[in-house]
């Protein structure tokens, strides 16, 4: 399973990663080896401001539909719009072109709130 070091990620199975400012947050493998194949990516909160934890859009694979829960306070500022097309890119990609949404973060207090890889792989069982 990959879980790379460089990333932070969540109890909610969606990593994070920081640069400057800005936050891309994803779905982590192991989740999207859990949802199955996704067909439909949906995140309609673009330009909209969040708190941590709020839902910024759903995930639907073909046996289920999964919130997006935003793991850090801020504006989503850009989504993957590739996906819109090509969803499956979550599942062959997921830390790549699979890529969900950017966020301007606006509480920075709150990164260390965020799982290291090892926290991540002990909560998985990885």
């Amino acid at each position: 399973m990959n879980i790379p070091s460089e990333l932070k990620y969540t109890k909610d199975h969606e990593w994070v990663k920081i640069e400057g400012d800005i936050a891309t947050v994803g779905i982590t493998d192991f989740a999207q080896g859990e949802l199955g194949d996704i067909v439909y990516v949906e995140v309609e909160t673009v330009d909209e401001t969040l708190d941590k934890e709020e839902v910024f859009g759903t995930v639907e694979a073909v046996k289920t539909v999964s919130d997006l829960f935003l793991p850090l306070s801020g504006e989503i500022v850009e989504f993957n719009e590739a996906l819109e097309d090509e969803p499956e890119k979550v599942n062959s990609d997921p830390y790549g072109d699979g890529w969900m949404v950017k966020i301007k973060i606006s509480d920075t207090s709150e990164l260390d709130g965020l799982m290291s890889d090892a926290d991540y792989k002990e909560l998985i069982g990885a």
